[in-house]
């Protein structure tokens, strides 16, 4: 059905998708053609184009699907015991059980949950089918994980038939039917807006953030709204009296950008709903490493850590600013011969602290460091997921908390003052790096 002319306030079903202006009183959350309680309306909601779709509970929904006596059941994807919660289903969630949280406290709230250990394979296979249906509607789609990306639907109307709004709740109503798990969908004029809409309506949520709103609607937010604002950047805020977003409203650019370095533009732009990048279409990051070719080949251990530690770093503030994490460290190495050597080792849980990094790379390294002289080391983390996972308490590692406190605090220092504000004498004796092409984030499948 044609949607209905700008200006009105639109309505569509997410079931029969028809297009209508909401009844006067009573049953006016109801479909006229259906009966279905599902519809969205907004002022805005024909003229909107850039989305975000994100899978609800992903993987415990991939396992509900393969086995249906676990329908309503609390269902818990995970390790064992000093392992950590990959994904809950919203059953389980009932009972407390959070992602990312340690499994024996999962496990404490709610006992009698079926845990399934993770089968990324299986996973991402799925998603893959999920992405495929997306670019059946638009080439212009931004994977950021397995089971989530940006979609910009813009000029597509006339080739779907509908605007897109339509389209996407055809989208939602097809990944559900021919993929059997459930999405939930956020809409707005740009990427930060259409992900903060898509976390406000699960499952199977449609939300829609427009512009003439956009301002009152993000004043009384938390500022951990907006994206890149951690636990530690977070202190910083609250002790300087800046607590929801309309705190950020009120001040000026130029000032957050004096008091917080360059992330203070983006803290001013984001807090009026401003987001100048685009969607980018491209295959879902895979790996995140960084890598150095030396002047001179060396071979003594001590002569290398400087070099690794400067790298671990580099990947640690790329995981950090794409707001994932990575499971899988992987050392590179590159001798004065030309052979390449790679060693990985799997973490007991994903990591974004440039100290894991590093220290778990260090230890690989011990092992190949046999006098060989070596041109180019490199260090990588894969098996990327979202950085809600990254680093939980280990009570097998109690020293790990405070180590991630620290990293923490140079973080939010050099966020106000610069990369160069805090050196840690571990890197210092690797000077400036002399970076290679492949020290860069990488949307393949080679971890190094």
């Amino acid at each position: 059905m044609t949607a209905p002319a700008a200006g009105s306030a639109p309505g569509l079903c997410r079931d029969c998708f028809a297009w209508a202006r909401p009844a006067a009183g009573p049953p006016a959350d109801r479909c006229r053609r259906c009966g279905s309680r599902r519809v969205i309306a907004h002022p805005e909601l024909d003229r909107l184009s850039i989305a975000h779709l994100d899978c609800d509970a992903f993987y415990a929904s991939v396992e509900k699907r393969d086995d249906p006596s676990l329908l309503d059941r609390p269902v818990i994807v995970g390790g064992g015991r000093r392992g950590v919660v990959s994904a809950a289903c919203y059953v389980a969630r009932v009972y407390g059980v959070r992602s990312a949280m340690p499994m024996f406290k999962a496990l404490d709230a709610c006992p009698h949950a079926v845990v399934i250990k993770p089968n990324m394979e299986k996973y991402s296979a799925v998603g893959a089918e999920i992405r495929a249906l997306m670019r059946d509607v638009t080439p212009l789609v931004e994977p950021l994980s397995i089971d989530e990306a940006f979609l910009d639907l813009s000029g597509t109307a006339r080739l779907h038939g509908g605007p897109p709004a339509e389209t996407l709740a055809r989208l939602a109503k097809r990944v559900e039917d021919e993929i059997g798990v459930t999405v939930s969908i956020g809409l707005s004029y740009n990427k930060f807006l259409a992900k903060v809409a898509s976390d406000l309506d699960k499952p199977r949520g449609f939300f829609v953030i427009g512009a003439d709103e956009v301002e009152r609607f993000l004043a009384e937010r938390p500022v951990t709204i907006i994206w890149g604002v951690g636990k530690a950047l977070h202190r910083t805020l609250v002790a300087d009296g800046i607590r929801t977003v309309g705190d950020l409203q009120r001040l000026d650019e130029r000032d957050l950008m004096r008091r917080y370095g360059s992330i203070g533009q983006r803290l001013a732009r984001f807090s009026h709903g401003q987001d100048s990048r685009t969607v980018e279409p491209g295959s879902v990051i895979k790996s995140v490493s960084s890598e150095t070719t030396f002047d001179t080949d060396f071979s003594a251990l001590d002569a290398l850590r400087p070099y690794l530690w400067r790298l671990s770093e580099d990947v640690s503030n790329r995981l950090k600013r794409k707001a994932i994490a990575g499971q899988v460290v992987t050392l590179k190495l590159k001798t004065a011969d030309f052979k390449l050597h790679s060693r990985q080792r799997r973490l007991q849980s994903p990591t974004q602290l440039a100290d894991r990094i590093y220290r778990t790379a260090d230890d690989l390294l011990g092992g190949e460091a046999d006098g060989r002289r070596f041109r180019l080391i490199g260090v990588g983390v894969s098996d990327l997921t979202g950085e809600a996972f990254a680093d939980p308490p280990d009570l097998a590692e109690p020293a790990l908390d405070r180590r991630r406190r620290v990293e923490a605090a140079i973080d939010a220092v050099r966020a106000k003052l610069g990369s160069a504000a805090i050196v840690k004498g571990r890197g210092l004796r690797a000077g400036t790096l002399k970076q290679s092409p492949a020290n860069r984030i990488r949307p393949d499948d080679d971890p190094a």
